[in-house]
């Protein structure tokens, strides 16, 4: 971008920069829209890619100085508010379109850095093509390189997107032969899922660890399909045998994900470790504390809330005023208790619908020595 887009401030009046980029980005977008490989309803939607002209015109008109002439101190506040204007526009974009939070994206905010080193290249053209126009030239293999670059970078990007739908499609059919298996366990499943994302948010977790954690959140219970059923539906209370058996399910699910293979493998790990408690009495491994990864003591957390929020074939939903009680009680030896803390922030505004529980079919029974309902999930 920087290399086109900083000699055009030197090339043509200020005030038709943004229009030109406008133009110019239509341009390109339009090989895509003949070639049928983009819609042209996304070829209007190329108009708003070129908000980050304003910024650095802005600069310059207020200051009354043509690029040409301007210092060094005029030219890093023209480029910074080039980046200022485009993550303004952008942040709330990709946050509504997306669902990417502001702290995830003020993370990435360091591929700035590569435009900024550019700027000094583009700036330097700009220069010699002033007072050199055959200078031009020199630009042009580079330019061409980087073109290919470019186009080598969008198919890799194409054939990821494509893979990661497949991975998508795939966790979802999963979701959907859990729900088919227990309508229970399925829906369990579903409302897990919001919960842990709004804690993720609160924690302000990258893009990628809030798309592992919500495919874990939905594919925590995905083991107990390989439970037999007169185990997972007994009415009374689980024998020691069927206990352990029951606690297979995380390493079930772990194996299963594995065979997916791709980022479900990360999501495996988590699923694995869904079931370990801050005090080390957890299973499968008896991780305690920071060693289990923070995704999974967010769904242990979530987990136990929605459980106990549930009806259950042995006993109604707790009210929202016991279950935070019971919550409250498990942080430092069943829960994390930052975390406790960050769930309890999210659900107290639900104390007005404290009488409404949520619903589900059938049901699995507490564990030994865990907070009610927590073994659910």
């Amino acid at each position: 971008t920087q290399l086109a887009f900083v000699p055009l401030l030197f090339a043509v009046p200020v005030s038709v920069v943004p229009v030109a980029v406008a133009l110019a980005l239509m341009a390109g977008r339009l090989v895509g829209v003949c070639a049928r490989r983009i819609r042209l309803s996304r070829l209007l939607l190329t108009i708003g890619n070129s908000w980050f002209a304003i910024g650095p015109v802005a600069v310059f008109e207020l200051a009354g100085t043509a690029p040409r002439h301007a210092g060094a101190g005029l030219l890093l506040g023209a480029l910074a508010a080039q980046f200022g204007v485009d993550f303004a526009a952008s942040v709330g974009r990709v946050s509504i379109t997306d669902g990417v939070s502001l702290a995830a994206q003020l993370r990435d905010t360091w591929v700035y850095a590569i435009d900024a080193a550019l700027s000094g290249v583009g700036l330097l053209a700009a220069e010699n093509v002033h007072s050199e126009p055959v200078a031009a030239l020199a630009a042009v293999p580079l330019l061409a390189l980087l073109a290919v670059f470019s186009r080598e970078r969008r198919q890799r990007l194409e054939n990821l997107v494509e893979l990661n739908n497949a991975y998508r499609g795939t966790a979802l059919v999963l979701g959907d032969v859990v729900e088919a298996d227990d309508g229970y366990t399925g829906e369990h499943c579903k409302g897990v899922v919001g919960l842990t994302l709004a804690v993720a948010d609160r924690l302000g977790l990258s893009a990628e660890r809030c798309r592992d954690l919500e495919f874990a959140a939905l594919l925590h219970d995905v083991g107990k399909i390989a439970i037999p059923k007169e185990i997972i539906n007994k009415p009374g209370k689980l024998d020691p045998h069927e206990w352990m058996i029951i606690k297979t399910h995380t390493l079930e699910g772990q194996r299963l994900l594995d065979r997916v293979g791709g980022f479900m493998r990360q999501v495996g790990a988590i699923v694995r470790s869904h079931h370990e408690r801050w005090d080390g009495r957890g299973y499968p491994d008896g991780l305690a504390g920071e060693a289990i990864p923070v995704e999974s003591r967010i769904i242990a957390c979530c987990d136990t809330w929605n459980a106990m929020r549930t009806d259950r074939a042995y006993r109604p939903a707790l009210s929202h005023e016991v279950a935070l009680a019971e919550l409250e009680s498990g942080a430092g030896s069943q829960l994390d208790p930052r975390l406790v803390e960050v769930l309890t922030e999210i659900v107290a505004p639900d104390r007005s619908r404290a009488a409404e529980p949520l619903h589900a079919g059938s049901a699995l029974r507490p564990g030994v020595g865990e907070v009610a309902g927590s073994t659910a999930g």
